[in-house]
């Protein structure tokens, strides 16, 4: 229940995710592919490899199904192949390369060796960071992007990019998450055949408290 209670409360703070049938539909079919023998289509190997261990790092498989278990690293990974504009799928893809200097930088290592500690420390730093370091962040972000503008080749300071990389998979992941037949039948309060408006009654006969699967 502190899980559930959790993700909610960071999908409230999570930037909207404003997608149409299709890709509920991609969401979907990526949930019925084996998980064993995926291989990115968008991203390289490496980058695929440590999106999926964060991603099993901000949901893992507890007494609900984790990210593994829905497959939305492969989501993730079509829908910035399939469905994500050049723009996104640019800032996507320079992220994730900040991210994977970030993480030599601080095991002297490439990602593709690192081990769930190695991830878990990485995500702290970037997603709890004090409202300041988050400030700097975005103005170093911002700064590189408008550099970009005049040098296409510039790369995405490591840290500022790190933070826009783990904002955007934390943020696709709990969308996912919350939205995937799995989760929205068995997790959620699903009513498939929504009943009369009830402005007021009680909690137990309203889900429960749970949020209601869309």
């Amino acid at each position: 229940m502190k899980r559930r209670q959790a993700l909610k409360n960071i999908g409230l703070g999570a930037g909207i995710f404003i997608v149409g049938p299709s890709t509920l539909g991609l969401l979907q079919s990526c949930k019925n592919e084996p998980e064993y023998d995926w291989q990115p289509t968008f991203l390289s190997a490496s980058h695929g490899f440590a999106l999926k261990k964060i991603l099993d790092i901000i949901l893992p498989s507890t007494d609900t199904p984790g990210a593994s278990d829905l497959n939305i690293a492969q989501f993730i990974d079509s829908y910035m192949d399939q469905v994500a504009d050049e723009n996104r799928r640019m800032r996507f893809e320079r992220s994730a390369g900040a991210f994977s200097r970030a993480f030599k930088a601080e095991y002297d290592k490439d990602q593709e060796e690192g081990k769930p500690e190695d991830f878990e420390n990485l995500i702290k730093k970037y997603l709890k960071a004090t409202p300041a370091e988050k400030e700097e962040y975005a103005k170093r972000n911002t700064e590189t992007q408008d550099a970009q503008k005049q040098e296409p080749e510039i790369q995405l300071d490591p840290d500022a990019g790190s933070y826009a990389y783990l904002t955007t998979v934390r943020d696709m992941g709990i969308w996912a998450w919350k939205n995937s037949e799995e989760v929205g039948e068995n997790v959620l309060w699903y009513d498939p055949i929504p009943g009369e408006y009830i402005p007021c009654g009680p909690v137990s006969e309203l889900g429960g408290g749970k949020a209601m699967s869309l």
